[in-house]
């Protein structure tokens, strides 16, 4: 039996007959009546007797119902999680994320998206900018939202802000809690560098070199959140992105924007191959509501 004639002997055999299964099928009675026929015809049996206008199983039919049964079922199943699928309410999206951005963005996104669609996997996992194409390959993930990507063949992106470098730096430093800080203002001061730290550390080395400023640090770190905590701890000032400075902001540190300033794009990025789901392009509306 093919699947149009198990819907049909269904639909036949719960309702009664073939106007009422036309009614719920939503189609015409010659139109269930043919198919029946064809059905009948392949298996070589009858499946239902006219008795006082009424179609009652046969025997063999009642037999080959409690299979048809369970296939209608899984047929069932399959509709409502491809409409499950097809309404983002169900299934996984895997995220790669720049580390500055999970500290309050991406968490944010996250919990709104999930109230929205409470039975989709979530699944995260922190790129650095070099491995962002083998992810996107491997399919480790369905899209990366990354700062200042660069141009890849083959891959989409998606312009989700600008943002801008600042100033992370102890309060004693600054007391008059300056709006700007050139870099000539650091040139003096403890500087931990970060400047091996992807596309935003090159965009800080491009302005020194412009600048011809020069500042030396004995401390080196690989990330943002390391630096923003030495800077909690006193060690000295640091510069790094608006996000990861509003995220560890506390009672002995603040932050100030560069001068002149130093912008920078945050962009979700997938294959051009494999496009957003639409749990994804939901996720991706909750994220830019919560980079805003």
């Amino acid at each position: 039996m093919r699947l149009r004639h198990i819907e049909v002997f269904h639909a036949i055999y719960t309702t009664g007959s073939i106007t009422n299964a036309a009614k719920i099928l939503h189609v015409s009675q010659p139109s269930v009546s043919k198919v029946l026929s064809h059905a009948e015809q392949q298996l070589g049996f009858a499946l239902f007797e006219r008795v006082k206008g009424r179609l009652i199983p046969t025997r063999e039919a009642e037999i080959l119902f409690s299979e048809v049964d369970k296939m209608y079922q899984q047929m069932r199943s399959v509709k409502n999680t491809a409409e499950n699928i097809r309404t983002a309410g169900f299934g996984t999206i895997s995220i790669g994320v720049t580390p500055a951005l999970g500290f309050e963005v991406v968490p944010k996104a996250i919990t709104s998206f999930q109230k929205e669609h409470p039975n989709v996997n979530v699944d995260i996992q922190t790129i650095d900018n070099n491995d962002v194409m083998q992810s996107l390959l491997e399919r480790q993930c369905d899209f990366v939202v990354l700062f200042s990507p660069n141009t890849m063949a083959g891959v989409i992106e998606h312009h989700c802000a600008s943002s801008e470098m600042v100033v992370m730096y102890p309060k004693p430093l600054f007391p008059e809690a300056p709006d700007s800080l050139t870099l000539a203002d650091l040139k003096h001061l403890p500087f931990i560098d970060i400047g091996d730290s992807g596309p935003l550390g090159d965009l800080l080395w491009t302005r020194m070199h412009e600048n011809a400023v020069q500042i030396h640090s004995t401390i080196k770190v690989q990330t943002y959140f390391i630096a923003a905590r030495m800077v909690a701890w006193g060690s000295g000032v640091c510069i790094v992105d608006k996000y990861t400075a509003s995220a560890n902001l506390s009672e002995n540190v603040s932050y100030a924007s560069l001068s002149p300033g130093m912008a920078f794009d945050v962009s979700l990025v997938h294959l051009e191959s494999k496009p957003l789901s639409v749990a994804a392009t939901d996720f991706m509306s909750c994220f830019n509501q919560a980079i805003t």
